[in-house]
């Protein structure tokens, strides 16, 4: 089986993030594999184990994306590609869609796993648009997928209930939380890694100009949201205090 699975370098989440000129700095934010792109990472090599075949990870990014490359072959992945942007001025789901169509195209892939959003942009756009680039079904938000032969029956998340698909490959899926519990890399895996092949393209290796992947979107503002202020707890008994929440709702949170 052939299997692709798109990645993306976001910043941690969990560590504090500075916005200096209306943007994040990268010198203060630690940076990790798309916590959603580790689900598509590990089902990508669950499928290897039970169907064999290859697992390709494949990112877009500038040369410190090769990182979170090695770890996704010290999880067990077999081949790595990083696409260099750092000529893009700017980029977004049209632009990383496009760049990553004109590399899958002429690669014959049975299936391409995606994270359902990334934790920095969360559009959930670029697998769908991949998909529709490639004249490839999609199913998105997948929570279970079962392969056999040419077909996958697939559990996909609806707004709290279970959808059930079915659908033949060549297949695109997203992959989101519940999906599988992504492996740790291994000491093994991370030697391993260190000898498996990574690939480094250009646009220009894809018959690509910046002028074709122009971004369509332009990010206006980057912000925190304002601190919270510090909680109350209101005292007496349970008619003063629903008094009291009434006032502080009327003359503080002005809601009522």
């Amino acid at each position: 089986m052939n299997i692709f699975v798109v990645i993306k370098r976001t910043f941690d989440t969990e560590e504090k993030i500075v916005i200096k000129n209306g943007k994040i700095s990268e010198d203060e934010a630690e940076f990790i594999i798309n916590p959603y792109d580790e689900y598509a990472i590990e089902e990508a090599i669950k499928l290897r184990e039970e169907h064999g075949g290859e697992v390709t990870v494949v990112t877009i990014g500038e040369d410190e994306a090769e990182k979170q490359l090695r770890t996704a072959l010290a999880m067990g992945a077999d081949i790595a590609v990083l696409i260099n942007n750092e000529d893009l001025t700017a980029g977004d789901p049209f632009t990383t869609a496009t760049i990553l169509a004109a590399f899958l195209k002429e690669k014959d892939p049975d299936i391409i796993l995606a994270g359902n959003v990334t934790v920095d942009g969360s559009t959930g756009q670029v697998g769908p648009r991949l998909a529709e680039e490639l004249g490839m079904a999609v199913v998105t938000s997948i929570t279970k997928l079962v392969v056999n032969g040419d077909k996958a029956v697939i559990e996909r998340d609806v707004e709290g209930d279970t959808e059930i698909v079915e659908a033949k490959l060549p297949l695109l899926v997203t992959c989101q939380q519940g999906l599988n519990e992504p492996r740790y890399p291994s000491l093994p895996g991370i030697m391993k890694a260190k000898k498996k092949p990574l690939e480094a393209l250009e646009l220009d290796d894809l018959d690509l100009e910046e002028e074709d992947v122009e971004a369509k979107l332009k990010t206006i503002e980057i912000f925190l949201p304002p601190d919270k202020g510090a909680g109350k707890i209101l005292e007496g008994d349970l008619e003063q205090q629903a008094k009291e929440l009434i006032n502080l709702l009327k003359t503080e949170a002005k809601v009522i």
